[in-house]
């Protein structure tokens, strides 16, 4: 379990003590998002050296190009922004990054309200509430799921094959919640199908991969024609997952509350042991992380989840050598 690689998401503009803390709690890897503006290889390099002066890897990028509205809904432009894309994705391969990660879900409602759980804030979605108080169609028109699926592949096409000459593998984000069509636009990832469907737009590459978040896979309970370990055991063992996000609910749907990763409904101790069956060594990351006390920021559930997912590697990784 030692080659997984327990990260962090920040952004590209972190605070030096943002950084710092992450250096106190230990951890060695990062994963960086980047804003909308064009990023070239002096950009990234610049934020790779400065996190390596906190002993900071990065083992993922992300950018807000490929969350373009303009790219994700087929409008004028979109071709600007996938060439900003193509151009973030070759400056993460000359820097030694192998990993981008992104969503392709707009229009998203990721959360109706927020919980108190063993006196911690978290977050909570709930079908009906959402239905009756918050949905409504957020373009000029509704988008339809094959439409969306029409400006994904025009995507795929265009920047994969980037990806694959920068030895870089992008790493796709499934819907969260698994709703099929939300707020006026349908979504492709709420499904196993959804993710087989789109392996078959890769055209087999080998730099195409899950971003695989336990907790929106829990979500959809019994819906999702693989739970989580069946996801592990098919995409797992094929070696396409290449992230993990490791997050627990208390339930799954229609209504679920978020959770640190010891309070859901899930085992994670078994989900490490799926991973380390299938030789997963890509980053794993805590995810959506609940408010304590006092914690604007987050930092003390950021620590707490990092203490308890590297405690659980250090027993799986022992359980699995005896």
């Amino acid at each position: 379990m030692s080659d997984i690689k327990l990260a962090h998401s920040v952004r590209w503009d972190a605070s030096d003590d943002d950084l710092l803390f992450m250096q106190q709690i230990g951890l060695q890897w990062t994963q960086v998002v980047w804003g909308d503006d064009p990023t070239d290889g002096d950009d990234v390099k610049k934020v790779v050296e400065r996190f390596a002066s906190y002993d900071l890897g990065i083992c993922t990028g992300a950018h807000g190009a490929s969350s373009s509205h303009r790219v994700q809904l087929g409008q004028d432009g979109r071709d600007e922004e996938i060439d900003i894309y193509r151009t973030f994705l070759k400056a993460l391969g000359a820097n030694g990054i192998p990993l981008c990660v992104y969503s392709f879900h707009p229009a998203n409602t990721y959360t109706t309200h927020f919980v108190e759980r063993r006196g911690y804030t978290a977050r909570a979605f709930d079908l009906q509430r959402f239905r009756d108080e918050v949905e409504k169609d957020k373009f000029d028109r509704q988008y339809p799921l094959e439409e969306i699926w029409e400006h994904y592949t025009y995507f795929m096409d265009a920047v994969l094959p980037v990806a694959g000459e920068a030895g870089v593998t992008m790493a796709l984000h499934p819907d969260d919640p698994p709703v099929e069509m939300m707020n006026g636009v349908g979504k492709m990832i709420t499904h196993y199908k959804g993710y087989a469907r789109a392996e078959e737009v890769s055209k087999g590459s080998d730099h195409w991969g899950l971003l695989f978040c336990v907790g929106t896979w829990s979500e959809g309970g019994t819906e999702m024609g693989k739970d989580v370990f069946g996801m592990i055991d098919d995409f797992g063992r094929r070696g396409k997952i290449a992230e993990v996000h490791f997050r627990n609910v208390n339930q799954p749907m229609p209504s679920f509350e978020e959770t640190f990763p010891d309070d859901g409904f899930v085992d994670m101790s078994k989900v490490l042991r799926a991973l380390h069956d299938v030789c997963f060594n890509g980053p794993l990351l805590p995810d959506h992380i609940p408010k304590l006390v006092g914690d604007d920021d987050s930092r003390a559930g950021l620590a707490y989840s990092v203490a308890y997912i590297r405690a659980l590697l250090k027993e799986t990784g022992k359980a699995m050598s005896d």
